[in-house]
């Protein structure tokens, strides 16, 4: 067993018939793990956590350890279909790819030669490998001139947010956490979104570290904190700003490192001496005297580390939020330390040469109009004008599931159902999505492709080989746009070049593919404290507090605090603040019908407080209806200490029809967007809840 053909020599007793093949997990997880596949005559029998990959420790989560059964699901699809009934009736008919393929040609064809930008891709993070994910597909796109997708679903207003502040998605290296003596745990789930930086943030505990949770559910993450601060939604900038206020009134700063490696200090001192406790805490639903606390530990305390993740940044302010709270460690001088500083996202690390991968160049000086994957929505539903551009007439969707996943879902369901709206499908699943389709495509998992990875979560390169075969007549995305390209006549090589090959040129020669094909995963050579001598990636090359390119935008160059679209309390009508966190074992709308996943997480449900409850006859195990001008779900209630009064928590993605009345969560959220970064404010959202 050679392991110059990616077959890794036995770490535990194996059978002369069985191998184990390095890969890497491809899911929207900051950890990006190694993966062992152990396959047996050519069947996958075992996903474990490589033990050789410092970041893994040869630990998976819940979800992903049963990937086998995601693979061999007996509802895989594994042929071409095509659609026989009404769009939404999910009846199809099997093809063969020929006929599938000269069909979808056909009609992207005839669209592309009247208005090649009526079409549209639509695309996210069922995987994040950069082949796999927007690689072939890019080119294949680029060439016909398509509409351009804006991919801003998940983490655009964050991933703004550090540019402007830190020049780049970047930050501390995850592994120091387990130094720290201090950890700010905020707006994350880490037990069940960041495993592996849970048990970093674990280990600095048991060495005697203060752990403090920020999140206005009480989660799983939140009960194994030694403190935890829950805020209202929407709030984290004021919380935020009122530290600021504690440290600059008590002077636990770092005075030679903000006059070094900082800009806009002034200003940012006068905003902040605007937000006492008493005004911050009132905005947070917090006590007073939790602000000045948590001040004082993180003013007092060295090295100190915040973790955030991208729930804060899922409502109207959440760009500005995002900037409050990684200003905080130049307040204090937390960057010198490699235990100290901010972590969102180290993305921004990796050198990846997207322009070989997708070839922007093919658009040959064109500038299609962009649309933005959030407003899908409104923007199937909308005519051709001026100010549009061409209505979209055709979807080619992969790596996710729209109609589940997207806001206000009524309106997506909608556009998904234009007859005269031509839509393919690459999946695994017949999703809720691919019930609108028409055509669904097999698409291969990531035991059955080549693909590279970046991580954001740690600072590691990884390599995923094949494991096995296709099953089936799956192909990999690549594949599939390769196909098309033929047989449009796209004749350039770069339609011709097999995914091995792509791969390599990700990085060029920045990674040693060697060391990728020897081991799955190469460390990027990155500082252990990146910024304690200043030197951030802005334009400045320092902390931008005052960030002009805002201010040129006509925005605040500062962060502030800026209310929720739908604030809290404000509506006689929709009293109650809703956020929809994910459940504990799904990954957005990913395995959610995974049998064994789904007994667990069992049906959808909304988390309600005991008060909110009593005074609506509500129930654990009673059916509610969830509604607001936007539509009405129906799930069951659990009333628990999880959801604070006012706030209730619907917990997601399941497919809607998996639902009740076949609907989700996402019936009840908004179009809107985020203040930077055109997210969308998936927890911005008022609603009533009533006993069904």
């Amino acid at each position: 067993m050679s392991s110059a053909i990616g077959i890794s020599p036995s770490v535990s007793l194996l059978k002369a018939s069985q191998q184990v093949v390095r890969g890497a997990c491809p899911h929207d997880c900051p950890d990006t793990c190694s993966l062992l596949t152990t396959v047996e005559n050519g069947v996958a029998i075992k996903v474990s956590g490589n033990p050789a990959h410092r970041p893994t420790d040869g630990v998976l989560c819940n979800k992903v350890s049963r990937y086998t059964e995601r693979t061999y699901h007996p509802d895989r699809v594994l042929q071409p279909l095509k659609r026989v009934g009404p769009k939404g009736a999910g009846r199809f008919e099997p093809v063969s790819w020929d006929e599938a393929m000269s069909d979808i040609v056909s009609r992207l064809s005839a669209i592309a030669a009247r208005e090649p930008q009526a079409i549209l891709p639509y695309s996210y993070a069922g995987t994040m490998g950069l082949v796999q994910g927007d690689g072939m597909a890019a080119r294949f796109f680029h060439k016909l001139g398509a509409s351009l997708l804006d991919r801003t679903i998940c983490s655009s207003a964050g991933g703004e947010a550090l540019t402007q502040t830190l020049g780049a998605k970047v930050g501390m290296k995850v592994e120091f956490f387990a130094e720290a003596k201090l950890i700010l745990v905020w707006g994350s789930n880490s037990i069940t979104s960041n495993l592996h930086f849970w048990r970093l943030a674990q280990e600095a505990k048991r060495k005697g570290a203060k752990l403090v949770c920020i999140d206005p559910r009480r989660t799983e993450t939140a009960e194994k904190c030694h403190e935890h601060l829950q805020l209202l939604p929407g709030t984290d900038a004021a919380l935020a700003l009122g530290l600021m206020h504690e440290l600059v009134v008590n002077d636990w700063l770092d005075h030679d490192y903000i006059a070094q490696h900082t800009k806009g200090w002034e200003a940012l001192r006068e905003r902040a001496l605007r937000w006492g406790p008493e005004r911050a805490a009132a905005i947070c639903g917090l006590a007073p005297e939790q602000i000045r606390t948590l001040a004082r530990d993180y003013g007092t305390t060295q090295p100190a580390a915040i973790r955030l993740n991208y729930g804060m940044q899922r409502v109207r302010g959440g760009g500005n939020a995002v900037r409050a709270i990684t200003c905080l460690p130049a307040l204090t001088g937390a960057w010198r330390h490699r235990a100290g500083g901010a972590l969102l996202s180290s993305s921004g690390t990796f050198p990846v040469n997207k322009a070989a991968l997708q070839r922007p160049d093919l658009l040959a000086g064109r500038t299609p109009r962009t649309i933005n994957m959030s407003t899908i929505g409104d923007d199937l539903l909308r005519a051709s004008s001026a100010a549009f551009g061409p209505r979209i007439e055709a979807l080619v969707v992969y790596n996710t599931n729209p109609v589940a996943v997207a806001p206000e879902s009524s309106k997506v369901v909608s556009g998904f159902a234009r007859e005269d709206l031509f839509t393919v499908v690459l999946e695994h699943f017949q999703t809720d999505t691919a019930d609108y389709a028409d055509y669904i495509l097999p698409a291969t998992t990531q035991l059955e492709h080549w693909d590279v990875h970046l991580a954001y979560g740690h600072t590691d390169v990884l390599l995923n080989r094949p494991a096995i075969a296709p099953i089936g007549q799956a192909k990999p995305n690549s594949q599939v746009f390769r196909e098309l390209a033929k047989r449009m006549g796209f004749t350039e090589p770069c339609f011709t070049q097999d995914d091995e090959n792509m791969c390599r040129m990700a990085y060029g020669d920045r990674i040693d593919f060697d060391v990728l094909l020897e081991q799955g995963f190469a460390s990027l050579n990155f500082p252990d404290a990146p910024f304690a001598q200043g030197g951030f990636p802005t334009a400045s090359g320092k902390c931008e507090f005052f960030s002009e390119a805002l201010a040129r935008q006509g925005l605040d160059g500062l962060p502030d605090h800026l209310p929720n679209y739908e604030v809290p309390g404000t509506s006689a009508l929709y009293p109650l603040a809703m956020i929809s966190p994910p459940a504990r074992n799904f990954l957005n709308s990913s395995f959610v019908n995974v049998p064994s996943l789904q007994a667990i997480e069992r049906e959808p449900l909304l988390e309600i407080h005991v008060n909110d409850a009593q005074t609506r006859g509500i129930v654990t195990g009673a059916v509610v209806r969830v509604f607001n001008d936007r539509g009405e779900y129906r799930c069951k209630a659990h009333v628990s200490d999880r959801a604070r009064p006012g706030v209730v928590n619907g917990l997601g993605v399941w497919w809607r029809k998996l639902g009740l009345d076949g609907t989700n969560v996402n019936q009840l959220t908004s179009q809107r967007l985020t203040d930077m970064g055109r997210g969308p404010v998936f927890y911005d959202c008022l609603v009533e809840v009533q006993a069904a």
